[in-house]
């Protein structure tokens, strides 16, 4: 994928599938355009600044919980480091204020093809629901949003899908074994 928006907000899975190219016997065949297209995405973030993040840095946590804050050794390492040196100095509309509520948030919008969204992921989709510009999620792995992509157009919230190709037909191959 090129053309990154200039304001966005990342799943965690972009960093870590950046990480990824650390080890690359480790990557499965056809997956290596997938961790270059991840390692654009964070080094444009990293360059232009545009991350979206809550203010409450539930997104900041889940960065901390899964890449290293030493920058070392993988890309997805130095994003953390670099959301950690720099998330103070966002511009303050760019760290928005959500609120939880259950599981969930008050931001988190209502669709009945969201029900069953992931709790984990939730906060992505308030932080851009809350945002007045309502930036782009960009997406690597987690093939469930695929299947929620309708119901997150539906209330304008936008997902760059990174490894389109990729999580598609993850998303087949799950459906496809669930029926």
């Amino acid at each position: 994928m090129t053309g990154f928006p200039k304001k966005c907000i990342l799943d965690t899975n972009v960093p870590k599938t950046a990480n990824r190219a650390l080890d690359s016997t480790s990557i499965p065949q056809g997956f290596r355009p997938c961790v270059l297209a991840c390692i654009e995405a964070v080094e444009h973030v990293v360059k232009k600044g545009g991350l979206v993040l809550d203010s409450n840095d539930e997104i900041f946590t889940e960065y901390r919980n899964n890449l290293s804050l030493s920058g070392q050794p993988g890309v997805g390492d130095l994003f953390m480091k670099w959301v950690h040196d720099t998330h103070w100095r966002l511009p303050e509309s760019d760290r928005v204020k959500i609120t939880a509520n259950g599981a969930s948030y008050d931001e988190f919008p209502e669709h009945m093809g969201l029900r069953n969204f992931d709790n984990s992921d939730r906060k992505f989709v308030a932080v851009a629901n809350a945002h007045p510009a309502k930036p782009p999620i960009l997406q690597a792995t987690d093939s469930k949003w695929w299947g929620w992509k309708t119901a997150l157009q539906e209330v304008k919230i936008t997902v760059h899908f990174i490894c389109r190709d990729f999580i598609k037909a993850k998303y087949s191959e799950k459906m496809e074994n669930e029926r």
